[in-house]
C-alpha cells in the first residue's frame, strides 16, 4: 500500500472509495500510510442499498443485476470518483460468508472490485471468491487484490 500511496503522490493523482462488504477496511489501510491525506479525497461505506442509491448508484442497476454484481461495483467506482472529483474511484461490493435476507440473489462468497480511471474513462475489474475464512481475513485478501490491481494500473497508465 505504501508504494501505491507514494506513486499517487508522485503522480499528483487522487483516489476515493465506496465500500460495502469491506466496511472501510481499504480506506483504513490507505490512511495508515503517512502522506495519504495528499491523495485520498473521500470515502463512503455504503452497506445498504439505500445509501448506495443516495450516493448515485442506480436502483435499476441494483434491481437488474443484484447489489452483488460488477455492474454495481462499476457504478460505485464512477459515482464516488465523480462525487469527490478524484482521478480514481474504487467500488467494492459482495457477500462475505453470510446470506443477506434483504438481497436474496447474487453470488454467495464473491466480492466485486472495480477501479475507475476518470482520466481515460476506463474500469479495471476483479472478482474474488471468499469462503471459509474470517471476515477480517477476507477483507485482507480483498485489499491485497486491490493493491496488485492498482499498482498495475499506475504502472501501465502513467509511464
Amino acid at each position: 500500500m505504501e508504494k501505491i500511496v507514494n506513486k499517487l503522490i508522485e503522480l499528483n493523482k487522487t483516489i476515493s472509495t465506496m465500500e460495502s462488504c469491506t466496511g472501510g477496511f481499504l480506506v483504513s489501510e490507505i490512511t495508515n500510510i503517512s502522506g495519504s491525506s495528499e491523495i485520498i479525497r473521500y470515502s463512503a461505506v455504503t452497506y445498504s442499498n439505500e445509501y448506495k442509491i443516495k450516493m448515485g448508484v442506480s436502483a435499476e442497476t441494483i434491481n437488474k443485476y443484484s447489489v452483488y454484481s460488477m455492474e454495481v461495483a462499476h457504478e460505485m467506482a464512477k459515482k464516488i470518483s465523480d462525487f469527490a472529483n478524484s482521478d480514481y474511484g474504487v467500488g467494492i461490493t459482495g457477500k462475505i460468508n453470510n446470506p443477506d435476507k434483504n438481497n436474496l440473489y447474487g453470488e454467495d462468497n464473491v466480492v466485486f472490485l472495480s477501479i475507475y480511471d476518470k482520466n481515460i474513462n476506463k474500469y479495471f475489474d476483479n472478482k474474488i471468491t471468499v469462503k471459509n475464512k474470517s471476515r477480517k481475513m477476507c477483507k485482507k485478501d480483498i485489499v491485497k487484490m486491490f493493491t496488485k490491481e492498482m499498482y498495475k494500473i499506475l504502472e501501465i497508465n502513467n509511464k
